[in-house]
């Protein structure tokens, strides 16, 4: 009984809110159990105190034999599942602190910012309006790295609009570089999903990166966000060059596999990330509960 409730019922069905389901197995098991007992006691009555000598003293017993067990097998196996948890929580919180040293590092570096700022001081003079508009957007991509970027949780639209910035902010350094974030899912339901802050960040800073052609040929970066089913789909795709492909090798670096571990920490194996390279485009898929 005592294996039956630590390896299987508590797992199987506690762990996972199958509560009624649990507790109807776990009846189910404790008759049984008082059976078996009281058929192994009924070869010990000689040992038995007089005044618990009868049928009520047995399943007295009996009922406090599984109780007891159920009581400690379950603490024990709720105390394994609370230490596992603290354990992954500390390693979570560890690796967050390095990508966020990390986004500190390559997010909002100096190179970026200014180029920026000379892209401003330029469009002061020839377009004043333009100007005003790239400044507000700085500020606001900015304001969402060093503020929102600290949450443990953000609204998605919050991310979204974090992207469309970084991605405007870049057009305006490119020529011939175009950019879409598209979304079909209703904006009421996007502004009531709350996921980790910079969850997309990695892979659309990858894709801007690889979709600058030195033949000066037009580049995109194509950005899909979904809910369906109680499951985020997000897709981001940027164009290559077919005559000078990007190697493999350099699509697998440090933020990658550091997004891809963040993604086991926050998700276990309730995620799914698909990574493919055509001809003409990679593409990044990854599916997330909501």
């Amino acid at each position: 009984m005592a294996y039956i409730n630590m390896y299987v019922l508590v797992p199987r069905f506690f762990f996972r809110t199958y509560y009624i389901l649990y507790f109807v197995l776990l009846i189910a098991m404790g008759i049984l159990g008082l059976n078996i007992i009281s058929y192994i006691m009924s070869y010990f009555n000689d040992f038995k105190i007089d005044e618990y000598n009868d049928k009520r003293g047995g399943l007295y017993e009996g009922v406090l034999m599984c109780i007891s067990i159920i009581l400690v097998t379950t603490t024990v196996k709720l105390l394994q599942k609370w230490i596992k948890d603290s354990m992954r929580i500390v390693e979570l919180n560890s690796l967050t602190l390095n990508m966020e040293l990390n986004a500190l590092r390559n997010q909002i570096n100096p190179h970026f910012l200014f180029n920026m700022l000379n892209n401003v001081k330029a469009l002061i003079r020839t377009d004043p309006e333009k100007a005003t508009v790239v400044i507000m957007k700085l500020s606001e991509f900015l304001r969402y790295q060093l503020y929102e970027n600290n949450e443990e949780k953000t609204i998605l639209t919050s991310e979204i609009d974090f992207l469309s910035n970084f991605l405007n902010l870049e057009k305006i350094r490119r020529e011939d570089f175009h950019v879409y974030i598209n979304s079909t899912t209703d904006k009421r339901i996007l502004n009531s999903t709350f996921i980790p802050p910079n969850l997309f960040t990695t892979f659309v800073e990858n894709a801007v990166k690889h979709s600058v052609d030195i033949t000066g040929k037009e580049s995109y970066v194509k950005v899909n966000i979904e809910i369906k089913d109680k499951s985020l789909h997000f897709e981001c795709r940027n164009s290559q060059n077919s005559d000078f492909p990007v190697p493999e090798t350099v699509y697998s670096g440090l933020g990658l596999a550091n997004i891809k571990r963040r993604l086991e920490l926050l998700y276990k194996d309730t995620f799914m990330l698909e990574i493919n390279s055509t001809k003409n485009e990679y593409i990044v898929h990854l599916i997330i509960p909501v």
